[in-house]
């Protein structure tokens, strides 16, 4: 497995978001700045209504923003045993640690990207090949870590 293609994909992916991110707060700053009549009350309320979309979205990109820095810091470097940056299989599906964007497709697999603090990456954690561990009760073994 190429976990440099896998990391540079990932990284792709959150660019995008952060993308579509600031696209999105500017587009609502500008329909903000557009609204402007003499409704009184109304027009507060549907500015007052823009600004908390606003401060939405620039919550979701700040957290982007904070995936994008923690993945610049990953390596590529095969790993020993489960950790930041590990990419594990198991018998019941492949795993990348690092941010977590859902799932991505690498060389006709499916690859589950989940974050270092999500619980089935605190259940591997530390363990190393042919190891086992549960989760919800369903026993998993890992078979490989790259």
């Amino acid at each position: 497995m190429n976990k440099e293609e896998i990391l540079k994909i990932l990284k792709n992916k959150i660019s995008q978001k952060i993308s579509v991110f600031e696209n999105l707060i500017n587009e609502t700053r500008a329909s903000s700045n557009d609204t402007k009549s003499s409704m009184g009350d109304k027009y507060e309320t549907g500015r007052e209504m823009l600004q908390q979309e606003i401060n939405n979205v620039q919550r979701q990109l700040n957290e982007t923003l904070n995936q994008q820095s923690f993945l610049q810091k990953l390596s590529a470097e095969t790993c020993e045993k489960v950790q930041n940056g590990a990419l594990v299989k198991t018998d019941k599906g492949l795993f990348y640690i690092s941010a977590s964007v859902g799932e991505i497709a690498f060389e006709d697999k499916k690859i589950m990207t989940i974050s270092g603090e999500s619980p089935l990456a605190k259940e591997m954690f530390g363990k190393k090949e042919s190891e086992t561990f549960i989760m919800n009760t369903v026993t998993q073994t890992i078979e490989k870590i790259w």
